[in-house]
């Protein structure tokens, strides 16, 4: 049973002397780039937070909440009574009186929920000692309940994305792959977010286009969850071929293995990886057990981050360093850098892993000696005068691939986490040989694939690029459109972006551009009413990028009966 807050009683457990556990490098490095800290010091602050873990597990005592203070590295607890603080200080925790007790705070949830007023998202902040809501619109004052006024709604996310690790519920929109989990008789599945699995026994896949299975969602109808309980589903993996690995991609980074699961503590650091750029984020968690109004379905238990998230993350992982924390629920669908708002949602992973009796794959990403297989297929999708475009077909392993590397004659020329990837800086009107090879956690390399030959195209100078082809612009989904630039050096300050669509109503849409680095830049956000039909129109958008590379223009509906088409656009760069 979900409880707002847990409080316990008793006396305080003698803890063992702690180690510092082993921090991956990726997460450190991500924490270290997405909060604006030093390597050391994100390193230094996941360590901290284990030990925070650790005197948590250990300390029992009556509390009205409890957090992780980055300032002093230390587990801070608020009890209303000087003997617990007493408890809390000799456990190797800081203490806080408070005012009010868990009993109070949570009484005070209840009488917001039952109010009938419109809110986005309510909760204890334990920081705090009160009760913050969230809303859009208007809320009565209610003493010791804090409002804050937030201009757009949450959103349970979903769209088309690049490839990589998604995941496909039939014919629908994809989704992020979650952790891997085993059942009592030893049957493999991953968990991942309830509204991505609401439909009984519906085919997963691998690939769009209702391609290449690996398995069934919502097996028996009963495996899955988006409603106050939480957000939170189960897939089961049965066909030929496919593995589950503890090994999770962080795109382009050494890959982190899980090593075991935890319930977040707030303040501290998390990370997600999900198949929409920027993909591996990270942030800091700002409050948890909220209760966050999606709109369309109420969900109780959730944790608020500040990290960034966008369409296609729904149901990805959650770490808090090496350990399983969550399943990416919703958001605002907005990596705007420097955000400190509740930005990202996920659902607490030991929830759902308790609910369906599953055991968490874990690993230590060693001992493995198993290379990957060689990829296969390997063709050239494009060319331009300075750049190419590569796919292939994955390669398998026998815990998990977790990228692959291009090579042009004997030199790496390209690292990916996927089964694509751009080569640039080349020469015009050139003929270049590539292979590639897939590698593992572990550092095993395959064999490489066989070559293909491509050659690349005249040069040019100019510096505006297009692509002409349509995209249908449909309810709840994404269009992707992308353009390749062979101009030199930076790109300007400023760039000029064409959009030719027409839709139906404008304010339902979010409008992103996402440059060769892989950051994200809003041209549009969606918002407001009524609605006004869109039009072919030019936007700018100040970037700090390289201007070769690949563009992409990002178009999400996210009101239903209505349409729309990208007929083209273009980049000035």
């Amino acid at each position: 049973m979900r409880k707002v807050l847990a409080v316990f009683c008793g006396a305080v457990l003698i803890l063992p002397v702690l180690t510092a556990p082993a921090i991956a490098d990726p997460v450190a490095d991500a924490v270290a780039r997405d909060l604006g800290i030093s390597a050391s010091a994100a390193r230094t602050r996941l360590v901290q937070q284990e030990r925070a873990h650790d005197v948590s597990a250990g300390l029992s005592v009556a509390d009205a909440g409890r957090w992780f203070d980055a300032a002093s590295g230390r587990l801070t607890v608020a009890v209303t009574r000087p003997e617990d603080a007493d408890l809390v200080r000799a456990a190797g925790a800081s203490a806080v009186l408070v005012s009010r007790s868990a009993a109070e705070l949570s009484a005070l949830v209840s009488r917001v929920k039952a109010s009938g007023h419109a809110f986005r998202s309510v909760g204890v902040d334990v920081r705090r000692n009160d009760v913050v809501v969230s809303a859009v619109g208007p809320f009565p004052a209610v003493d010791g309940v804090r409002v804050v006024r937030v201009a757009q709604p949450f959103v349970q996310q979903s769209g088309e994305v690049n490839p990589g690790d998604p995941w496909w519920p039939g014919s629908e929109s994809n989704c992020s792959v979650g952790f891997p989990a085993t059942d009592s008789s030893g049957g493999k599945h991953f968990v991942t977010a309830g509204h991505c699995t609401n439909d009984a026994s519906q085919a997963a896949y691998g690939e769009s286009g209702q391609r290449n299975r690996l398995g069934t969602s919502n097996v028996g109808g009963n495996r899955s969850v988006n409603a106050r309980e939480g957000d939170m589903g189960v897939v089961a993996v049965t066909e030929p071929g496919w593995t589950v690995s503890p090994v999770v991609n962080t795109w382009g980074s050494p890959a982190v293995t899980v090593t075991g699961s935890k319930d977040a503590l707030v303040g501290e650091a998390v990370c997600h990886s999900g198949n929409t750029a920027p993909q591996f984020e990270c942030g800091v968690v700002n409050s948890v057990n909220q209760t966050v109004d999606y709109g369309s379905v109420v969900v109780d238990g959730l944790s608020l981050t500040t990290a960034c998230s966008e369409g296609g993350d729904s149901g990805g992982a959650w770490l808090a360093g090496s350990s399983a924390v969550g399943l990416h629920s919703g958001g605002q669908s907005s990596c705007s850098p420097g955000s400190t708002e509740d930005n990202s949602i996920f659902q607490p992973v030991n929830e759902a892993l308790a609910k369906w009796n599953l055991t968490l794959v874990t690993g230590s990403g060693s001992g493995d000696t198993e290379p990957p297989t060689a990829p296969s297929g390997l063709r050239s999708t494009g060319a331009t005068a300075t750049g190419v475009s590569l796919e292939w077909s994955a390669a398998s392993d026998n815990v998990g691939v977790t990228g692959y590397d291009v090579y042009s004659g004997s030199t790496v020329v390209a690292s990916v986490a996927g089964p694509s990837a751009s080569v640039d800086g080349l020469t015009p009107d050139t003929a270049y040989s590539f292979t590639v090879a897939a590698r593992d956690a572990a550092g095993n390399v395959s064999k490489q694939s066989d070559a293909v030959s491509v050659r690349t195209a005249p040069g040019s100078g100019s510096r505006t690029f297009g692509n002409p082809e349509d995209f249908p612009i449909r309810d709840f989904q994404v269009a992707v459109s992308r353009v390749v630039s062979t101009a030199s050096g930076a790109a300007a300050s400023s760039v000029t972006v064409q959009v030719d669509a027409t839709h139906t109503c404008s304010q339902d849409l979010n409008i992103a551009l996402v440059g060769p680095s892989g950051r994200s830049y809003s041209l549009q956000r969606y918002g407001g009413y009524p609605c006004t039909p869109l039009q072919p129109k030019a936007f700018t958008a100040r970037v700090s990028e390289r201007a070769a590379g690949t563009w992409t223009l990002r178009i999400g509906d996210n009101g239903p009966a209505d349409e729309g088409v990208l007929s083209g656009w273009s980049i000035t760069v």
